[in-house]
């Protein structure tokens, strides 16, 4: 029996603002704004490269429900190269692009399959291979019933490839949009589950894969590390899967140790000595750094050394931008003490905790009219780097208070 290749990829988020950054030089700044445009490029390109069978879209193309005429136009660019090819292109819309919002409807080529808002089969045939393809899109953004229960394997085929765009039990780190379990996928017997939502990419299960690629384009601070796509062969004896990075732009987090820094100057020393690390790599990336342990530093503006950092990258091509700097002391208070001897700190920092008080603080955002729209459910994850944020600058003022 022949073996089938494709491309598995998801959540490209075309045309995403990359809120958040300040200062961006304009050469940069475009960068950014073509990042999501430039990797998914380079997916067809690879895609084109190694003439695979297809290529599987896990649901998000696009980065809004009111898809922008760019986004789309160049899509359909993208898809018509693929159809040049001979590559056939198969899609789920996820919770970001959903079926129910509005754009301008645009006209694809004949290579691109979309699937409806049921559970459907599509059938893609290779010379002396049949390959059923399962799959759905959202309706609407939020989704939370188990759709993977829809799932039903058609006999009549050599292969059989489950795509959905939901989340795995039990995972805080996104909404629990169409969640399922690995005993409900292993249930539905597929050779392979390209999966979307989540933008880490993971291999959930070696056999048969199950698997996230996560998205093409790290967008924010959170979204650190290479980010691409997986390139499969699937053969009834074993899958082989290669992961592609793709990604114009890296967002990394370093942290330095600044105990032995004795003055500012050392401390600037140290974060160009991290840039340049990451320079000689050859690729783009957005940084934040925390420097920790500089008690030995006094008091200074941390907001002015970055200043400095971001001047000296004016020139770069391959930029490397430091986009925030957290210079951390050493405190010199221990939150256990103060909570056992003080009433009054032991309800500060249970207040700092409390999900519910961090529900109320950000609720006018989700009702404001013009951002609602753009923003998810706070979920678990969030709430608790959110607590430990608030807990570290409670400390840091409470410091700064004794120094002063």
């Amino acid at each position: 029996m022949e073996e089938i290749t494709f491309i598995h990829c998801a959540d490209l988020h075309l045309d995403s603002p990359m809120l958040g950054l300040k200062n961006l030089p304009a050469p940069i700044r475009t960068q950014l704004r073509e990042s999501t445009f430039t990797s998914f490029k380079r997916i067809v390109d690879t895609a084109i490269a190694k003439q695979v069978d297809f290529v599987l879209i896990a649901g998000d193309i696009y980065d809004g429900e009111d898809r922008s005429l760019r986004a789309q136009i160049f899509f359909r660019k993208e898809m018509e190269r693929l159809n040049t090819s001979g590559i056939e292109v198969y899609i789920i819309h996820g919770n970001h692009d959903h079926l129910s919002g509005k754009w301008l409807e645009i006209n694809f080529p004949d290579n691109v399959h979309i699937f409806p808002s049921e559970v459907t089969v599509f059938e893609h045939r290779k010379n002396n291979a049949t390959v059923h393809l399962y799959g759905f899109s959202y309706e609407a953004r939020h989704l939370y019933d188990r759709r993977v229960n829809s799932f039903e394997k058609k006999a009549g085929a050599d292969y059989h490839i489950g795509i959905l765009h939901g989340s795995l039990e039990g995972n805080s780190e996104h909404s629990p949009y169409a969640p399922f379990n690995l005993q409900e996928l292993a249930s539905k017997e597929m050779d392979y589950w390209a999966l979307g939502h989540i933008h880490k990419r993971a291999i959930l299960q070696a056999e048969p894969p199950v698997v996230y690629a996560g998205n093409i384009q790290g967008r924010h601070k959170k979204e650190t590390g290479e980010k691409g796509c997986y390139y499969v062969k699937l053969s009834k004896l074993a899958a082989e899967l290669e992961f592609i990075p793709t990604a114009a732009c890296l967002w990394k987090s370093v942290e330095i140790d600044a105990a032995a820094a004795k003055n500012v100057d050392e401390l600037l020393r140290l974060c160009q000595s991290a840039q340049n690390i990451e320079r000689d790599n050859g690729v783009p990336v957005i940084m934040s750094i925390n420097a920790v342990n500089a008690e030995k530093l006094g008091s200074f503006h941390a907001g002015e050394l970055l200043e400095i950092l971001q001047a000296d990258e004016l020139e770069e091509s391959d930029f490397v931008w430091v986009s925030s700097l957290s210079i951390t002391e050493r405190s010199s208070w221990d939150k256990e003490q103060l909570q056992t001897e003080s009433a009054f700190f032991a309800e500060l920092f249970q207040a700092v905790t409390d999900y519910d008080s961090i529900a109320e603080a950000v609720a006018p955002l989700y009702r404001h009219p013009g951002a609602y729209r753009y923003l998810s459910e706070l979920t678990e994850t969030e709430k608790q780097e959110l607590a430990v944020e608030a807990e570290r600058v409670l400390l840091h003022m409470l410091n700064g208070a004794a120094r002063g």
